[in-house]
């Protein structure tokens, strides 16, 4: 039975710049992809979050140059808590899938490992 879970993941980027906030979201969403076979049709909607301190680029962009053009993407800034992991994006994907949630595989990459630790 097909059914609209969530899928998660986050990484970091290397900079502040239009180059390093694509380049890591595009590593992300290659993994995401090739983890869980996702197709565009089967998306419902793709959230990104990126903190505070990275506002060159839109990582939406990057997902849409990858593999979602049309897809339906949104990005948000994220809520700032001091201490909080500096330069991160975080991913909710919404897919319609027929897997169970446990079946669904998170990735977090780079600095985003520590949130999963």
């Amino acid at each position: 039975m097909t059914a609209c879970r969530g899928i998660r993941g986050a990484t970091t980027a290397d900079a502040n710049t239009e180059e390093a906030i694509h380049s890591a979201t595009t590593e992300l969403v290659q993994a995401l992809i090739d983890a869980n076979s996702l197709e565009e049709d089967s998306l419902a909607a793709v959230f990104f979050t990126l903190t505070m301190d990275l506002d060159a680029a839109w990582a939406a962009t990057a997902a849409r140059k990858l593999a979602w053009a049309n897809a339906p993407l949104m990005d948000m800034t994220q809520v700032h808590v001091e201490g909080s992991l500096p330069r991160c994006i975080r991913i909710l994907i919404l897919v319609n899938t027929e897997k169970e949630s446990k079946d669904l595989v998170y990735k977090y990459l780079k600095g985003a490992k520590e949130l999963r630790s």
